[in-house]
């Protein structure tokens, strides 16, 4: 897995390229909660090169959600393919998150005023 990183609009944009699975959600952890302890607050998860999540996945999504609140800053996930919006849905995670369908939507959505 990689993981490509951009900024629009004060929007942290983190975009992990494969699957994201018991061997590679670690090192996404890592990378993400360095974020969020670094100081950023906006955060957009673009899923759009993603093919596959597993539990291990969805526990960071679930970890960074809980960070992203605990210091009130905004989370959005976006451009998940069908097998990934699935998994999301059959663990019923989709109410837990703001899910867009482009990543223009999602940076708007999580943006400061």
């Amino acid at each position: 897995m990689q993981i490509k990183d951009e900024r629009q609009k004060g929007v942290a944009i983190v975009a992990p390229l494969g699957r994201i699975d018991s061997t590679t959600a670690a090192a996404l952890e890592r990378h993400l909660l360095g974020l969020v302890g670094g100081g950023d607050r906006r955060i957009v998860i673009d899923f759009a090169g993603v093919d596959y999540i597993s539990s291990a996945g969805l526990r960071v999504m679930l970890t960074l959600a809980k960070k992203t609140r605990d210091t009130r800053g905004a989370l959005a996930l976006c451009t998940m393919g069908d097998s990934v919006l699935e998994v999301f849905g059959l663990a019923g995670f989709l109410p837990l998150f703001t899910v867009e369908s482009s990543r223009e939507a999602a940076v708007a959505r999580v943006a400061a005023p």
